[in-house]
């Protein structure tokens, strides 16, 4: 009886191996976000404790975000000198570490610099994270699952932060936090255990030695054939490093920054204002206002999921990587831009929901499909280099927004008025950055300027 055969990919790799793969770094960044929400869930308690006010509060996430930025600078090398495996490792067990003094000592200095190591920490996380997914996708494929990683956020948001919660309020505020450190140092030895790279990672073709047997399923029509096995061949270390200001030169990255900061901004403000905003504004309860928080994150789930997956069908199909991974999310962000550029006219705070919701979440698949095409301006061994500052650049919006929604909704006085009047700014400048985007970014175009010698990977 003959077993049926593994599914295989275009370098030979197994498609369930992938998957599991991406499945366990998931893992690591639902509790890296969980990491971030666990001040909103807890700052009321730690507040009264700490008699600590809104500022303070305030002023700690921005410090957070800020050294988010500033540690994405570190992910290339990080990467260089540790590898993947032994920097994620690192990293999960500063962020666990990071949690310590806060449980035995707490004051506002003991807060404010505890989340300033756990922001430094997680900042290389992004970039170490989707080139480890990378590694196991080829380009044409690599939509999906870097929304699936994406959506990781969300995930905290539907399922974890009730969870913790729950935890804070039976055990108190410390308990959350033990919790998550626990999470974290488990999560370090199941990668440990089960982590190899793929065959689109640094290793290339060697990929093929580290994953999973294939048995004879390794030989086959493909790899007697020259020029089938060059066209879907990963890249490897043989192909040469770029220099990095041509990378970050390109109209490619340029624009890619304006619309993944723009998004990443967006982002920012519903994790920190939301709940304000339906409570104050348009007058839901307290109870009401956090139960319907993970409204716009289950929108943006769904057309996560489902627009990066037809992104990926569609270069599959032999469609244009501009049209597919840029054009494509960028009129979605035109969409949800319009939508957030009119919710100050809208009065019934059910629509008002809506209209925040699916605004926002048409603006999120921007995010995965982005990063997927600058990964593929510079060669493997500089994706996490390249992601960092991508990715760190894209933090700026998340340091900012906040703040200026705070200074908005202050100045105008009334909360609610304040508040639609943030996320219209907001929505304005997604329409801006938008149209940018599409007129100027071109991946192919640019990564042939980058690298003119690049091994071409077939689309399937």
């Amino acid at each position: 009886m003959n077993r049926p055969r593994a599914k295989l990919g275009e370098a030979g790799e197994s498609r369930t191996v992938a998957w599991g793969m991406t499945s366990v770094l998931v893992a690591m960044y639902v509790i890296n976000f969980a990491d971030k929400a666990v001040l909103g869930i807890i700052a009321q308690p730690l507040a009264k404790e700490l008699g600590l006010s809104a500022s303070d509060i305030g002023l700690t996430g921005s410090a957070f975000f800020l050294m988010l930025s500033l540690g994405g600078l570190f992910s290339g090398a990080l990467d260089k000198w540790l590898g993947l495996r032994w920097a994620l490792v690192l990293l999960v067990v500063l962020w666990s570490m990071a949690m310590l003094p806060l449980i035995l000592s707490a004051s506002f200095v003991t807060l404010l610099v505890s989340r300033m190591i756990l922001g430094f920490a997680e900042g290389p996380n992004s970039p170490l994270l989707f080139s480890a997914a990378y590694s196991w996708h080829a380009p044409a494929r690599r939509g999906l699952p870097g929304a699936v990683l994406t959506c990781s956020a969300s995930i905290a948001k539907i399922a974890i932060a009730p969870i913790l919660a729950y935890v804070a309020v039976t055990w108190g505020w410390r308990s959350a936090l033990v919790a998550l450190a626990i999470a974290g140092l488990l999560w370090a030895v199941l990668w440990l255990a089960m982590w190899k790279e793929g065959p689109y990672g640094r290793s290339g073709n060697s990929g093929k030695a580290d994953s999973v047997d294939s048995g004879p399923e390794e030989s086959g029509p493909e790899d007697s054939d020259p020029a089938s096995a060059s066209a879907t061949a990963p890249a490897t270390d043989a192909e040469p490093a770029v220099p990095w200001l041509r990378i970050f030169r390109t109209r490619t990255f340029i624009g890619g920054v304006l619309l993944i900061a723009a998004a990443y901004a967006l982002a920012a403000v519903v994790l920190t204002w939301l709940p304000s905003y339906f409570e104050l504004g348009l007058g839901y309860s307290r109870l009401q206002a956090g139960s319907m928080f993970s409204i716009p994150s289950l929108i943006g789930l769904v057309i996560m999921l489902s627009s990066t997956w037809l992104s990926d069908r569609l270069i599959t199909k032999g469609v244009s990587m501009r049209a597919a991974r840029v054009v494509f999310p960028a009129v979605g962000m035109l969409i949800g831009g319009t939508m957030l550029v009119f919710l100050p006219f809208v009065s019934a705070p059910v629509m008002a929901v809506f209209m925040v919701s699916l605004g926002y979440a048409i603006c999120t698949p921007v995010l995965p499909l982005l990063n997927a095409c600058v990964s593929e301006l510079c060669p493997p061994k500089q994706i996490s280099g390249v992601l960092g500052v991508f990715l760190s650049l894209m933090a700026f919006g998340g340091f900012i927004a906040p703040y200026m929604m705070g200074r908005i909704v202050d100045a105008a006085g009334d909360g609610g008025d304040g508040y639609a009047t943030a996320f219209q700014i907001l929505g304005g400048v997604a329409l801006v950055v938008a149209v940018v985007g599409i007129v100027i970014i071109d991946p192919a175009r640019d990564k042939n300027l980058v690298r003119p010698n690049a091994p071409v990977v077939a689309a399937r």
